[in-house]
C-alpha cells in the first residue's frame, strides 16, 4: 500500500530570507588603488574603530611591466590588459559612489618613457586620474600598512615591501619609544619620514633604499640562465650587491629587539607554503611569524620541485610560479644580511597603507592600540 501524503506537502515554503546588509554611505567609504608592474590592485573600505572594513575589492595579475626591462616603454599590449582591469575598478568605484579615493601607480611608470601618454590614455578611456607616486612615498605606505603587526618588544625594525619592480626597505629604531606606543608610532609616520616637532615619542627612520629590483625585473635581469639553481644564486647574489648602500647594511645586529616584516605575494606563499596550506587563507598568514629556518626550509623545497614541479604546485599557483623564485632570491639575500627569528608576514602593502593615511589625515581611526 502507498504511503499517504502528508497533509500540506505540495504547499511552497514559505522563503526565509536574512535580511540585506545596509549599504554603506559613500560619505564614509574610502578607496585605494595599487597599480604596480604586475597587478592592478584595488580596496574599498570604510573606518571601523582604528582599523577599517574592507567593502569591496579587486585584484588581477596585468603585466604591465612586460618588456619594459628591454625596450624602456610600456608596451601596447600590457597597456590594454591595464586599462580593461582599471576598466572593472571604475564600475566599483561608480556602482558605490566613492568619493574619497588615490589611485596611485609604482614603479612601471616612475621608469616608462611613455607612462604619460598612458596616464593620459587611462584617464580618457575610464576617467580614472592616476598619480604616480615617487619611491619614498611608496616605502613609508608600505611601513604604516604593517604598524598592526610590529610587536611591543620591537627596538629596531625592518620592514621590506617586495614589489614587482622596486623593492622597499625602511630601517626604523624604536627604542626610544615606549613599548605600548610602538605601533601608533609607526602609524605617524604617514605625514613623512622625517617630520619635525612631534609631541608624541617619534619612530626614527634610521635609512630607507628603494631598490629598482623587483620580482618581474629580477627575473628579466638572469632570464638568459638556464639552470634552475644557477639563475637563483645568481639572482640572489645580485641583489644582496644592490643593498652595498643601505646604512644599517654593515652592522651586526643581535636577534632580541629586532623585527622584519615582510610584505609580498613572496612572502605570503612562503607562508602558506611552510603552513601546507592547499588553499590561501589569509588569517592563517598574516601576521604568522617564521624562522629564517623555516623559509630556507621552503625555498629549498622550490628548488628541488623545478621550474615543472612548481608550476604544478597548487599553493605556489599559477600566476605565482613565473616570479616565485626570484622573489625567494630576494628573501634569501635578506635573511642572510640580516638573519632573525622574528620574521612576521603581512597580506597587507600599498593598498592597506593608502587607506590608513587617507583615514588618519581625515581624523577618521579611532586612537587606540591595535
Amino acid at each position: 500500500m502507498a504511503p499517504k501524503r502528508p497533509k500540506g506537502a505540495g504547499a511552497f515554503p514559505k522563503p526565509v530570507e536574512s535580511p540585506a546588509p545596509s549599504r554603506p554611505d559613500p560619505s564614509e567609504l574610502y578607496a585605494a588603488l595599487d597599480l604596480g608592474t604586475n597587478s592592478c590592485r584595488m580596496l574599498i573600505a570604510q573606518p571601523k574603530g582604528n582599523q577599517f572594513h574592507v567593502v569591496d575589492s579587486f585584484s588581477k595579475s596585468v603585466q604591465l611591466g612586460s618588456g619594459l626591462e628591454k625596450s624602456g616603454r610600456l608596451s601596447r599590449a600590457s597597456m590594454n590588459r591595464t586599462i580593461s582591469a582599471l576598466r572593472v575598478c571604475q564600475q566599483k568605484l561608480r556602482r558605490h559612489e566613492v568619493k574619497q579615493m588615490r589611485l596611485v601607480a609604482t614603479e612601471a611608470c616612475r621608469r616608462a618613457h611613455n607612462a604619460r601618454d598612458f596616464i593620459r590614455q587611462v584617464k580618457r578611456e575610464t576617467g580614472l586620474t592616476l598619480e604616480i607616486i615617487q619611491t619614498e612615498e611608496e616605502a613609508r605606505l608600505a611601513v604604516i600598512s604593517c604598524a598592526p603587526l610590529v610587536s611591543t618588544k620591537t627596538e629596531q625594525l625592518l620592514v621590506v615591501d617586495i614589489g614587482g619592480g622596486s623593492t622597499e626597505l625602511v630601517w626604523i629604531d624604536l627604542s626610544a619609544v615606549p613599548a605600548i606606543e610602538r605601533p601608533k608610532a609607526i602609524m605617524r609616520l604617514h605625514a613623512g619620514f622625517h617630520t619635525q616637532n612631534s609631541p608624541f615619542p617619534a619612530a626614527k627612520v634610521v635609512d630607507w633604499i628603494s631598490v629598482p629590483l623587483g620580482v618581474a625585473t629580477l627575473r628579466d635581469q638572469f632570464s638568459d640562465v638556464e639552470s634552475d639553481s644557477a639563475r637563483y644564486a645568481l639572482m640572489s647574489w645580485y641583489f644582496e650587491e644592490n643593498l652595498a648602500e643601505f646604512a644599517p647594511y654593515k652592522d651586526e645586529q643581535t636577534r632580541e629587539g629586532f623585527q622584519i616584516v615582510g610584505t609580498s605575494g613572496t612572502v605570503t606563499t612562503v607562508a602558506a607554503s611552510h603552513l601546507g596550506l592547499k588553499r590561501y587563507d589569509r588569517n592563517k598568514v598574516d601576521g604568522l611569524r617564521m624562522t629564517s629556518d623555516q623559509i630556507e626550509k621552503v625555498i629549498s623545497g622550490y628548488l628541488h620541485l623545478g621550474p615543472e614541479g612548481r608550476r604544478r604546485d597548487p599553493r605556489i599557483g599559477q600566476d605565482r610560479q613565473a616570479l616565485i623564485m626570484s622573489g625567494a632570491a630576494i628573501l634569501q639575500a635578506l635573511l642572510r644580511c640580516w638573519p632573525t627569528d622574528r620574521l612576521s608576514v603581512a597580506d597587507r602593502g600599498l593598498r592597506e597603507g593608502l587607506l590608513y593615511a587617507q583615514m588618519s589625515a581625515n581624523g577618521v581611526l579611532e586612537d587606540g592600540p591595535f
